[in-house]
């Protein structure tokens, strides 16, 4: 999907310790119509706020971390804030709520 760096388990506390941005993890799955929607808006997303935001991606089928983050639904994004969960967005979302809700977390 995209051009969205994908990581699971073998890196992605390195991910979160390593940004120095804010990260934006989502959790998806390639059956999942919702999350295909979603990618081309995280794709822009990430390009306009590029050094602001990280955004990387959790396939579900292929990662335990959906587990160990309690997500039940698809897809969920998490937000990630000097390693910490700080903002969980379920569902797909349009670009400018994302915005939005995000603005306080930029870096």
């Amino acid at each position: 999907m995209g051009t969205l760096r994908q990581v699971d388990e073998s890196d992605f506390q390195e991910v979160l310790d390593s940004s120095t941005t804010p990260v934006l993890v989502d959790f998806f799955a390639e059956w999942c119509p919702p999350c295909k929607k979603l990618g081309p808006t995280l794709e822009a997303l990430a390009e306009d706020l590029q050094g602001r935001l990280t955004i990387v991606k959790v396939n579900v089928d292929k990662s335990s971390l959906a587990g160990q983050f309690g997500v039940m639904n698809i897809p969920t994004m998490i937000v990630f804030k000097g390693g910490q969960e700080v903002k969980r967005f379920v569902g797909n979302q349009a670009k400018s709520a994302l915005e939005r809700d995000l603005a306080p977390y930029l870096a």
